[in-house]
């Protein structure tokens, strides 16, 4: 890409409109023109941060390919910029675009506690793992400011309530306090995502994230503290990070990881578009080829609804690929996995306390 014209430390190269509005905003040749003439910016690529006050914050996740019952999001839009994330979608109906809205526009929920607090002490309420990033990453950005997922962990360990954590940030480790305390009770489950070793790679997919190897870092500091870890190898890009699979998996096992996942990309809605906008701009020589293996793991077209067969793909490239990762199941994390965790205390803690009688 050519760096003049790039939007810095973001993903997405463009706002796409948003399908549910008749109007679009464009920016014209003329005003791009006037802007450069006078020396200035025709976007100040600024992250604003929006509260927002949701009546409730636990999902319950219906899809059936899902490997989680419940969800919750204490930020919508993620500034990490991720230019294949399927989250984008959502942002479309707070009324933002998925492209640069969705890195710049975030939307922060501080009553999230307050509301998790209030769902754990229904009495209809049986314990079941919620997942923290169920959409959007918990440890982005905005969590150094705000801490609301810290003040969410406070409230699954009061209640001794099983979570899970998928983030691809480092700033995990602020929290090992309460994490450790929670695994204590075999109450918490951590996902990891790392989708390349190589830094550029890196770089140009999640351009606000922690890098590979502080990631990896994470993985062996959350291991040493018996939290237990899955690394996410997701997504799996055909002709950027599939070469990757067997040495990503090695490091994960190596720094303490128990077992893998993985995903391989389809580009829904939005995102066929702001991705492809993207790979013509980062990497015009296989754009094309990137594509088309894309398209050839998703029955001839980038997006891909159907349950059972989204997430894994079909046909040769996505059948070589799951194989790979079943290889490197076998051999790095033979005989291993996640602890189911522990949805036997809650009921002691309706009130915050243990009840003795």
């Amino acid at each position: 890409m050519n760096s003049k014209s790039a939007i810095k430390g973001r993903g997405a190269q463009l706002n796409v409109p948003n399908r549910f509005f008749e109007l679009r905003h464009e920016m014209r040749d003329d005003f791009l023109e006037f802007c450069q003439k006078q020396g200035e910016s025709p976007d100040k690529n600024k992250t604003k941060y929006l509260e927002v006050f949701p009546k409730t914050i636990v999902n319950k996740v219906t899809s059936p390919d899902i490997g989680m019952l419940y969800s919750m999001n204490p930020y919508q839009g993620c500034e990490h910029g991720c230019i294949y994330c399927y989250a984008r979608n959502t942002h479309e109906f707070w009324g933002y675009s998925a492209g640069l809205d969705f890195e710049r526009r975030i939307l922060v929920k501080k009553d999230a506690p307050k509301l998790l607090e209030q769902q754990l002490k229904k009495k209809s309420w049986k314990a079941l793992p919620i997942i923290l990033s169920g959409n959007t990453d918990c440890y982005q950005p905005a969590e150094q400011k705000f801490k609301i997922t810290r003040q969410c962990l406070e409230v699954f360990l009061k209640y001794r309530h099983p979570v899970g954590i998928i983030t691809k940030n480092s700033g995990i480790l602020e929290d090992l306090d309460i994490l450790t305390d929670l695994a204590k009770y075999n109450l918490i489950g951590v996902n990891i995502s790392i989708t390349s070793l190589i830094e550029d790679t890196r770089r140009i997919l999640e351009p606000r994230t922690t890098t590979s190897k502080k990631r990896l870092n994470t993985v062996k500091e959350l291991s040493n503290h018996g939290i237990p870890v899955n690394v996410m190898i997701a997504p799996i890009i055909p002709g950027i990070n599939s070469h990757e699979v067997l040495k990503i998996a090695k490091a994960a096992a190596d720094h303490g990881a128990v077992s893998i996942a993985h995903t391989i990309v389809r580009l829904n809605g939005a995102i066929g578009e702001i991705f492809t906008d993207w790979i013509k701009k980062t990497m015009p020589d296989k754009a094309k080829k990137v594509l088309h293996q894309i398209e050839s793991c998703h029955g001839g077209t980038l997006n891909d609804s159907r349950y059972g067969t989204r997430m894994r793909g079909e046909g040769k490239i996505a059948e070589q690929i799951n194989t790979l990762v079943t290889l490197a199941q076998q051999q790095y994390f033979k005989n291993k996995k996640m602890p189911r965790l522990n949805c036997n205390l809650h009921d002691q803690y309706k009130d915050g306390q243990l009840k003795l009688f």
